[in-house]
Order: C-alpha cells, then structure tokens, then sequence
C-alpha cells in the first residue's frame, strides 16, 4: 500500500523572492557543490570498480565517501551542522524523523548509512541518479513485495551495511514527527537477524535563521524540490542542524514489530525540538 505525502493544514513557508546577490549565491554555492558532487561520484565510481568484485554488498572503503561530499557540500551551503551521542558501530539499522531532502546530507555527514527510500525516489531527476550511485535501496510499499523486500534487507544488513529508515513513511515541516509505521520494523524481526542486530534511533532537529519561518527547511506536500533548493543556495544566512543519536538497542529485547516501533518513536520524539503529540496510529 502507498504511503500517503504528509500534508499540514495551514500553508507553506513564504519564501521572499530571490535577489540579485541571492542569485549569485546560487551560482557560486551550486556551482561549488556540483563540483564536489562530480568528483565524488568519479571517486566512488572508481573505487566500487574494484570494491564490488571484492567485496559484493559490503562497502568497507566507498561507504566513506558520501559522508565526505555531503559534509563538504553542507559547508559549502552555510548550514551549520553539530551532532551529539554515540554511533552505533557494525551493522545494524538507523531510525530517525524526516523533515526534508535535507536529510540525505544530515544523516550522512558523519555516519555511513544506506538509505531506503521508496521506489518513486529513484525517478527524482538527478537526486535518483545519486541515491542509486550512493546504494541506497529503493522499496515499493506494497505489501505484496514484503517478503522480496524483507529478504533484500536481510543480505543487505548480514553483508556488514548499515541502513536507515525513516518509519513516518513521509517528510514534514520540521516541527513535528508524526507516528511510526511498525511495517517495515518487521525485517528486523526474522530468524536470520532478530538476536544478532540493534536499532539506533536518531533525532533530527533543524533550526531555522534568525528572522526566518521555523519551518523553512521543512520540505513537504506538494512543495517544489527545484524551488525548494533554490531558496536553500540563495539564502544570506543559514541556521543549523543537530542529530542526536540514542543508544542503540537490541532487536531481541522487544516481543513485537510494534514494541520496537514504539521505543523508538519516544525516543525520536523525546529529544525533537518542537515535537507535537503523537496521532493515533
């Protein structure tokens, strides 16, 4: 079953419009960032030459440069960027609320991950083309496909990858983390991996520019990615973002999909800056 875009009942951030400088900026940050998006996938494309007849699934040198290009994109772009807690270490799986594409960079700027996204990801004009270049592993939310999907999971994570979710199943405004689908919790729960891997919850906290809407980083709803992105290279200032990592916990210890989901979505949710009460499930 699809999973339905996040609406908010009030409208979108007004975005004031781009100015001459702005639009320099975009020139000079885009063009900048395009250049170290280049190199980096020169660079991965090369190394997964000889990393894939090695070392299949397993990234154990590739796996470090989209951490690498992002950081450097992020500082490129202004948005200031701090983390706090302790990485898991292995392999394993990482939770966390989504506000934005942004988060592609956030969550990879100091933690080689794998994402998983769903199948219409992959049709994105050029953020398809890297997301697949980066590994992630793209799902369609049908039902019909949870066994192919939950099998896909599992080599994926026996094969030493560390993936993320994002369980809201949609982005938001950055103010809230809506309630955690317990669906794709079940691939943590087979016989193959349930006593072996742990589950990392991670909090994302985006914090806008002095002056600016608090949902200006939010990327939601019909929202435009063009127009979106544009406004994210022009602006003067940029704010920050925080992750925050919770201890990582073992699979085994929950009795259900739903117990496991539930533990991470209070311990997202506890350390989310603006965080609304959870809706029912």
């Amino acid at each position: 079953m699809a999973s339905p875009t996040w609406s908010s009942d009030g409208d979108y951030p007004h975005y004031a419009p781009i100015t001459f400088w702005g639009w320099l900026r975009v020139l000079w940050r885009g063009g900048l960032i395009v250049l170290v998006l280049l190199v980096g996938i020169v660079a991965l494309f090369l190394i997964r030459l000889v990393e894939r007849p090695l070392c299949g699934l397993r990234r154990p040198v590739g796996g470090y440069v989209p951490p690498l290009v992002v950081r450097t994109a992020m500082r490129i772009m202004g948005l200031r960027y701090r983390a706090k807690g302790t990485i898991m270490r292995g392999r394993g799986a990482v939770v966390a609320n989504h506000s934005s594409w942004l988060d592609i960079f956030t969550l990879n700027a100091r933690n080689p991950v794998f994402f998983v996204a769903k199948s219409e990801v992959a049709t994105w004009p050029g953020i398809g083309f890297l997301a697949r270049l980066a590994g992630t592993l793209f799902i369609a939310r049908d039902r019909k496909e949870a066994q192919a999907q939950t099998k896909l999971f599992e080599d994926s994570i026996l094969a030493g990858q560390k993936l993320l979710f994002f369980p809201e199943g949609t982005s938001t405004d950055s103010l809230r983390v809506l309630p955690f689908k317990s669906t794709l919790f079940a691939a943590f729960m087979t016989d193959a991996l349930r006593d072996t891997m742990r589950v990392q919850p991670v909090t994302v906290n985006y914090h806008a520019p002095t002056g600016a809407d608090p949902r200006f980083y939010g990327w939601w709803g019909d929202m435009d990615f063009g127009g979106h992105m544009l406004q994210m290279l022009a602006a003067r200032k940029h704010g920050s973002v925080e992750v925050v990592y919770h201890p990582a916990v073992p699979v085994a210890e929950f009795a259900s999909r739903k117990a496991l989901a539930a533990h991470a979505e209070a311990a997202v949710r506890g350390a989310h800056k603006g965080a609304l009460p959870a809706a029912g499930r």
